[in-house]
């Protein structure tokens, strides 16, 4: 076959079938959901090659906002342009909040029932191992050398022992790897960039295949993309601000969320002291145990897991009756997508401005060492995160409170079907789920 044929094999509706079944599987946080792209797109499908995956993943995770959503956005536009990215950015979101705003609905209305909180029991240490077997996944294929395996291991130091801020880690990490490949290259090209054909086969887009015409970089594209962009943004909240008033709920919601998209790196776990912070302490749209659940729905539902901001947006909406008593669910979920309009739509800006910027330097190593060093230092992030999902569900009240043996056997488990007998992720969740629904309703 030739590469004219290859390319034309990835149809526009097989993407968009794909997109849509990963809105609804996509579990375990950005690291599971990376897991997922990488095994369906890279693995199985090969559709991208390894060292393109990578190359897009880097550069997500130096951008404000959800890198796994940024990720297929990415991945999207390379295969279909505007449109492809458009549709696996929106779908990645979609079904979540959807999802989200009929749990949120639940939760309110009925309160903690049993067969919730089940699920819920079941699910959270699943997603612990999933996070594991990410943090093996990628680490595997990332750290191909002492010198990134150091990276990794300062990386998971300064964030476990010292808490460093994960834009400082990024920053230092970029730095060193920029700097470092000056005078040793080599320790940035025996890397999985180098492995990528050996380890899956010949890929759609290959590690050499050109890149296409709509990926090349333009001034007049940027400048039309960001124009669009700005519109999209200005005019909701020009209405929202005319229709409501500066100083209404949803107003500010739309401000505030702004504002949480833009000024805050890291992922949805850097995001969410900021919200925090504004929804729970300043404007009071809920309450700190009603954000703890909101963060677990977040954690059971498929899609980035920031889109607990939706959780926000309908309590704020439904419990301060926006729209008056009658219109509760209604104010609810207008707050839910208001919120989450605010929050993702910069994240479209970000790929499909910066993307045609990022194709043109994936065979220049003093772009791709810097974002290689990136990719080991967030290895060691999210073995952390990991290490802080397996403390909050094996001790949910501290070190002095009992230890979960029963969570601790799901983990296990778990870990067992994802690294032994290579379960699907979703099959994972959907057992664990019903074994923590079984035990609650039984104890």
């Amino acid at each position: 076959m030739d590469r004219h044929n290859e390319v034309k094999s990835i149809s526009f509706w097989q993407a968009f079938l794909f997109w849509l079944k990963l809105g609804f599987i996509s579990f375990g946080g950005p690291a599971g959901q990376i897991a997922i792209m990488h095994q369906e797109l890279v693995e199985r499908r090969k559709w991208i090659s390894e060292k393109r995956f990578m190359h897009a993943l880097n550069y997500c995770m130096l951008l404000p906002g959800p890198e796994a959503q940024q990720l297929a956005t990415y991945i999207g536009w390379l295969m279909h342009k505007t449109k492809g990215g458009l549709i696996a950015g929106i779908l990645f979101v979609l079904p979540s909040l959807f999802v989200l705003i009929a749990l949120s609905w639940i939760y309110i209305k009925f309160g903690n029932i049993s067969i919730i909180a089940g699920i819920f029991y079941g699910i959270k240490p699943a997603v612990t191992s999933i996070v594991f077997h990410a943090t093996y996944r990628i680490g595997s294929r990332s750290l191909k050398n002492k010198f990134l395996w150091l990276i990794a291991v300062i990386a998971f130091i300064a964030i476990f022992a010292f808490n460093a801020p994960f834009p400082l880690i990024v920053l230092l990490a970029a730095l060193t790897g920029y700097f470092t490949s000056k005078k040793y290259p080599a320790l940035f090209s025996s890397n999985t960039h180098q492995s990528s054909g050996q380890s899956y086969g010949k890929a759609i887009i290959d590690d050499d295949t050109p890149t296409p015409e709509h990926a090349l970089f333009k001034w007049s594209r940027l400048a039309k993309v960001v124009f669009i962009a700005a519109l999209l943004w200005f005019i909701p909240l020009l209405s929202l601000f005319y229709i409501f008033g500066w100083n209404h709920a949803y107003t500010q919601m739309a401000w505030f969320f702004t504002k949480a998209a833009l000024m805050t790196f890291g992922g949805a776990y850097a995001v969410l002291p900021y919200v925090y912070q504004g929804a729970v302490n300043y404007y009071h749209w809920l309450s700190p145990t009603q954000m703890i659940d909101g963060l677990a729905l977040g954690e059971s539902t498929p899609g980035p897991l920031i889109i607990v901001v939706a959780f926000v947006g309908f309590i704020g909406g439904y419990s301060q009756n926006l729209l008056g008593a009658d219109h509760q669910f209604l104010a609810g979920a207008l707050g839910a997508v208001i919120v989450t309009w605010f929050t993702f739509i910069f994240s479209f800006l970000f790929i499909l401005a910066g993307a045609p910027i990022i194709e043109s330097t994936h065979n220049q190593i003093k772009f791709t060492a810097p974002l290689t060093a990136i990719t080991a230092a967030v290895v060691g992030v999210i073995f952390n995160l990991a290490l802080f999902f397996g403390y909050h569900v094996l001790w949910s009240k501290g070190f002095n409170g009992p230890f979960d043996a029963i969570s601790a056997i799901i983990v296990v488990s778990a870990l067992i079907a994802l690294f032994k007998f290579n379960q699907s992720v979703l099959r994972v969740i959907g057992v664990s789920a019903l074994i923590g629904l079984i035990i609650k309703l039984l104890f």
